[in-house]
């Protein structure tokens, strides 16, 4: 969950903040036509002025740009080469410059000539490290993009969160809409400071022009990166980090549907991925070690199956292929059937929920599953 959600001794200051902010801002028009005809006045309003901008320096930069999501926000200055601590990467010269190059590639828009080339030798350093067959060099490639792959789902929530302020209401888990209004409150009351208040709409919708497009690229980085790490054998952390991007999957619902097919993409292709993790199930042993790739399938498919269920499979070009589709739907029904009964009753009523909510929409079909779990948890109440 995201730092708003977590700590409501941040939200509220900010809340109070921007209502204060707002009411300070619509006060002072009424006032200021009183000051120019009382000097007295004149002098408070300039007090009150100055005290307000004060008060408005108190609020950190990092809550004004602060998103809902699974990840903190900063800027990464000096940090750009920097790979995942306790790897030892960071001090190799070959982690720096590939790590470099993954940071470019989320940099450099899909336009530049430039992009293409640095995503290529990118790839390059990748399937070298990867075909010497040295641990070391595979470690490299682990860290560096399992680093990169979580960097861009946080520049991809942030994107989306953008968006998604910017519209109304949705219907479905996460954060939900009063986040966002607190955040465009925040821009607005810093924007009549700047003097900018007559060019914040015309902004914004700049923003969410721009916020779109940087989506859809970033979601098509996020596919790349994952190919990539399942090329060099780590699938499993690109599962695990998009199992866990909870509230990125909320965002989805509210995206449009050419970004939805995209995420549709990425979560298809992690849920292939899933399938093949490997649990050892032999011995008592090994009760504990199957117990993460249990809970991490859960977390995937009641973060994204609401997805799934809404995205547009496409009208010209279908976002995935009947095989895939039928894969996809395979899978869920397999990781369903593994999961207890109480669980199976949580996806399978979430994905009633989602199926039926979205008429235009037949897939995933899991009706042979929620049949299935019927009848097993009637025949247990037989038991009693």
């Amino acid at each position: 969950m995201g730092l708003i959600e977590n700590s409501p001794a941040i939200l509220i200051p900010l809340l109070l903040r921007n209502s204060v902010s707002h009411a300070l801002v619509y006060a002072d028009k009424s006032f200021f036509n009183l000051s120019e005809r009382y000097r007295l006045l004149k002098v408070i309003r300039y007090l009150i002025a100055t005290c307000f901008l004060f008060f408005l320096k108190l609020i950190p930069s990092k809550l004004l740009s602060l998103q809902p999501g699974d990840c903190s926000f900063k800027p990464r200055g000096n940090d750009v080469f920097t790979v995942a601590s306790g790897s030892g990467i960071g001090g190799s010269g070959i982690g720096r410059a590939l790590s470099q190059l993954l940071s470019s590639v989320n940099d450099i828009p899909v336009s530049s000539r430039k992009y293409e080339m640095v995503r290529l030798l990118a790839g390059r350093l990748i399937e070298e490290n990867n075909r010497e067959g040295i641990e070391a060099l595979r470690e490299v490639n682990r860290g560096v993009l399992s680093a990169a792959f979580s960097r861009t789902v946080c520049r991809l929530e942030a994107a989306m969160a953008e968006l998604g302020a910017d519209r109304v209401g949705y219907d479905g888990g996460g954060a939900g809409p009063v986040q966002y209004q607190m955040i465009r409150g925040l821009r607005a009351v810093r924007s009549v400071v700047n003097g900018v208040w007559s060019s914040t709409v015309g902004r914004e919708m700049e923003d969410v022009k721009r916020s779109g497009n940087l989506a859809e690229k970033l979601a098509a980085e996020l596919l790349w990166l994952a190919q990539k790490l399942a090329a060099c054998g780590f699938a499993d952390e690109a599962v695990e980090r998009w199992a866990s991007a909870s509230n990125l999957a909320s965002l989805s619902l509210m995206a449009e549907h050419r970004l939805q097919g995209s995420l549709v993409k990425v979560s298809a292709f992690l849920f292939m991925q899933a399938k093949n993790m490997i649990i050892e199930e032999e011995s008592e042993e090994d009760r504990s070690n199957k117990e993460k790739p249990r809970q991490t399938k859960m977390k995937m498919i009641t973060a994204w199956l609401p997805l799934l269920c809404r995205a547009s499979n496409g009208s010209d070009v279908p976002v995935l292929s009947i095989g895939e589709r039928a894969e996809v739907e395979k899978i869920l029904d397999d990781a369903i059937e593994k999961l207890e009964g109480e669980e199976q009753e949580q996806v399978l009523s979430l994905w009633l929920h989602h199926f039926t909510y979205c008429p235009s929409s037949d897939w995933p079909d899991l009706h042979a599953a929620y049949a299935r779990w019927c009848t097993t948890s009637r025949n247990l109440f037989l038991l009693r």
